[in-house]
């Protein structure tokens, strides 16, 4: 399965009329946060592909050219607090970020996210019942704790994250919030134990073999 996961930043190529023929192959959208939401109706309309995605810290609602207020992409799923299982993959969405100020509701302390992931262990002890496993991917905006970090507080990464893949071992963890143009360092992807964590700010290109995503299997990132 061919996955695009985009976040953060509105990237000409996937904002053009041609991303149908670029993306022919994708099957799959992932979006971690800090887009407008016309941007992500856009891609699942142009793509005509499902779009699942939680929020980001600066997120917040448009005003459509008829007048509407929207405050959810349509067309769009959220992973917001839940566990879904999608075409062989198991995946579930914890988005925000860590707070440092009181202008955004996607702003969480390390406490408040620990309760999120609490609130969501039963659906991953479901999962592990029905499918054998507690989940395949993990989607957040914020990274884990000095995995892939910004250099100042409000891009710092959550540490509930690190027990939660040492708990629930994600084969990934796809992230944005770090935004490499910024010189937030230049990894995009590193491996903690049994999880591939890949920072997705702008956009990557994945390809996961959902049979095998429960056996070990690494996926191939083959673009930026």
């Amino acid at each position: 399965m061919q996955v695009l996961s985009i976040s953060d930043e509105v990237v000409p190529t996937i904002y053009s009329l041609n991303v149908k023929q670029r993306f022919d192959n994708v099957q799959l959208v992932l979006s971690c946060g800090d887009l407008p939401i016309y941007y992500l109706e856009f891609v699942v309309t142009m793509l005509g592909i499902p779009c699942l995605y939680v929020h980001g810290n600066h997120d917040g609602p448009e005003e459509t050219s008829t007048g509407q207020i929207i405050i959810e992409p349509r067309g769009c799923i959220s992973l917001e607090d839940r566990s879904v299982f999608h075409d062989g993959l198991i995946l579930a969405g914890l988005g925000g970020s860590i707070r440092y100020n009181h202008q955004s509701n996607d702003q969480y302390t390390e406490q408040e996210m620990t309760i999120r992931v609490l609130r969501l262990t039963p659906r991953l002890f479901f999962n592990r019942l029905r499918y054998g496993r507690y989940l395949d991917v993990l989607l957040t905006h914020a990274p884990p704790l000095h995995i892939h970090n910004g250099p100042d507080y409000p891009h710092r990464g959550f540490q509930t994250f690190l027990r939660f893949m040492d708990r629930f071992e994600p084969r990934y963890l796809i992230h944005g919030h770090i935004h490499l143009s910024y010189g937030f360092g230049s990894k995009r992807r590193t491996r903690y134990h049994k999880t591939l964590v890949v920072n997705t700010a702008g956009y990557r290109l994945l390809e996961i073999d959902p049979a095998a995503a429960h056996s070990g299997y690494t996926a191939k990132i083959y673009r930026a």
